[in-house]
């Protein structure tokens, strides 16, 4: 069954067919990537933060006084997260449609805090609470939720541009002007084609659907060409592409580590690139430390890892019982993928180094609850998948008509005229 099948499901019965049957078992397989992922990024951090410990000659309030300082902030974030996605992953995911609403305006207005009073990084203001709160993290959670709530009710107008492609840009041009102010363009990115992905999920028009890929691309055409963040990304990536040895400081060291690992890197805990100064060893280039220090056989488990959760997810989304099920676990799963690639893509100069964290993996408590969170909606939404047969009959004859309707350019289904 295609993708653009499984969103088209029924609004009305399924739903309560779900709410009737009993729950079935989470998705272990996901929980189990989801799991080994934290691990391995407890681990890798770890490597990576004593390292820099060791390389610093003063001890930094970034470390408190000791090595083992990160590892256990972000021990106690996983474990707050994990008690809060215990209760998620049980919940009805339906009731976010009551849940929505509030969560974009909690984004907005912590996008509008960090740009009244936002703590200062890197001449960004990203963060609230001396930069240990990222609003912007929230806000990509909160687009995925809103959006699909958003484009579940409103599927069978999305035909019509005055209330489907217009209210969408005004959505994501409030979320992403707010969080590209800061400026953070990579995550503001991310919003826009997080938004474009759901839109398409939900059969959006196909011509509504090239503007938005024409606006887009003007827009990034602008941002590149006229800003100066823009420019400070996308210059040393052209450059680089050319000759590599003009790509920025930050993307140089990571190639450097990448070579210097290999096929199977120079062992945990002995990163030079970590000791020698690369930026944000522990967040923005941790791929680079991984892949120096596992070499290429690490690199594939890590990419792999990500490709088992872009098939469980899209598994729970082909399987789930209602278009707003589908929509959700499909945006969650590409939101949590596509932050992946971006990161390891920009480490190996394929990408430009946009400051995008590695889910699960890198320094950051924001990241790591709310793609937790995700994992949790993911996990609820495989609970309430119902394999009997009545929902997933109305479910494919739905889907059936739906695809019709767009091959004969029809606007609604025609009634049968049987009895």
């Amino acid at each position: 069954m295609g993708i653009g099948t499984f969103v088209n499901q029924p609004a009305k019965g399924a739903a309560s067919a779900i709410r009737r049957a009993k729950p079935a078992n989470v998705d272990l397989p996901l929980l189990v990537i989801a799991i080994t992922l934290a691990i391995f990024g407890l681990l890798m951090l770890y490597s990576a933060s004593t390292s820099q410990y060791s390389a610093t000659a003063t001890f930094t309030t970034e470390f408190k006084n000791s090595p083992t300082y990160l590892i256990l902030k972000q021990t106690l974030i996983m474990i707050l997260g994990a008690s809060l996605a215990f209760f998620i992953a049980r919940m009805d995911y339906h009731l976010w449609q009551k849940y929505a609403l509030w969560l974009m305006v909690v984004a907005i207005v912590g996008l509008i805090a960090v740009l009244i009073k936002g703590a200062v990084i890197l001449e960004s203001m990203r963060g609230l609470f001396g930069g240990s709160v990222s609003p912007a993290e929230l806000a990509k959670l909160a687009t995925v939720v809103y959006l699909s709530v958003w484009l579940y009710h409103k599927r069978e107008y999305l035909h019509d541009i005055q209330l489907g492609l217009i209210p969408l840009a005004v959505i994501l041009g409030i979320m992403g002007g707010l969080i590209f102010r800061q400026p953070d363009i990579s995550a503001a990115g991310t919003v826009f084609l997080l938004g474009g992905l759901l839109f398409f999920l939900a059969g959006g028009d196909i011509r509504q659907i090239v503007i938005f890929m024409i606006v887009a691309l003007l827009v990034g055409f602008v941002v590149v060409k006229f800003t100066a963040t823009g420019q400070s990304r996308m210059g040393p990536y052209l450059a680089g592409l050319k000759d590599p040895l003009q790509s920025d400081y930050q993307v140089l060291r990571a190639l450097e580590g990448i070579i210097r690992g290999g096929l199977f890197g120079v062992g945990i805990g002995h990163s030079s690139i970590a000791v020698t100064g690369i930026p944000f060893a522990t967040s923005d280039s941790i791929f680079a430390v991984i892949v120096e220090e596992l070499g290429l056989f690490g690199a594939l488990i890590t990419v792999g890892l990500y490709a088992l959760i872009l098939w469980r997810g899209m598994k729970i989304a082909a399987k789930a019982p209602d278009s707003l099920g589908s929509l959700l676990a499909a945006g969650l799963t590409l939101w949590i993928v596509i932050e992946a690639f971006i990161h390891m893509g920009g480490m190996a100069g394929l990408l430009p180094a946009a400051g995008n964290v590695l889910p699960f993996i890198s320094q950051g408590g924001s990241n790591l609850v709310t793609v937790i969170i995700a994992i949790a909606i993911l996990l609820s939404i495989s609970r309430q998948t119902n394999k009997v047969g009545p929902v997933a009959e109305e479910w494919r004859s739905y889907g059936a008509s739906a695809d019709l309707r767009r091959r004969d350019r029809r606007r609604r289904v025609s009634r049968s005229r049987r009895a």
